[in-house]
């Protein structure tokens, strides 16, 4: 397979990653020097997993490597194997679609109430918007993947 791009999201999850290993860090040192700990880090440190967990698979979405069972595809004529990898986008996107609807929706709710975060004040809205974005992402991914692995059975390559 190509060298596909998914730069962005790359970037965001290493960014994501780096920032909750420095947040994790600095509470574990100030806690071991001071008895004290950052009562934020756990606000930051879940709202990066998300971010991390999304970015991470819109990526793996991007390459193919998401973890699945290949024998029975492996083992398909082509005219099945193609059905079966539009099935399989088929329904991922589908469950995307509801991330996306669903949590633009929680979103949206989120910024008309006003809710501010428990730790911090912070508006709820800044962190959920994250999550309806990077469904998107991961449907647009999807998508790419889903046209190159349709080529590559048409060519007869192995993926």
């Amino acid at each position: 397979m190509s060298n596909p791009k998914s730069r962005p999201e790359s970037w965001i999850a290493a960014i994501a990653l780096s920032a909750i290993c420095l947040i994790s860090l600095g509470n574990v040192v100030v806690r071991y020097t001071t008895n004290a700990s950052f009562a934020f880090t756990e606000e930051f440190s879940v709202f990066l997993l998300v971010v991390l967990t999304f970015a991470g698979a819109a990526v793996a979405a991007r390459h193919n490597e998401h973890i699945r069972i290949t024998f029975i595809e492996d083992k398909l004529p082509l005219f099945w194997r193609r059905i079966l990898l539009i099935a399989q986008a088929f329904f991922s996107l589908i469950l995307l679609s509801l991330i996306t609807w669903y949590g633009g929706l929680l979103t949206y709710e989120e910024y008309q109430w006003e809710s501010l975060s428990p730790g911090l004040g912070y508006p709820t809205w800044i962190y959920l918007i994250w999550l309806p974005i990077l469904s998107l992402a991961m449907m647009y991914r999807l998508l790419q993947s889903l046209i190159e692995r349709l080529k590559l059975a048409d060519t007869g390559a192995d993926q």
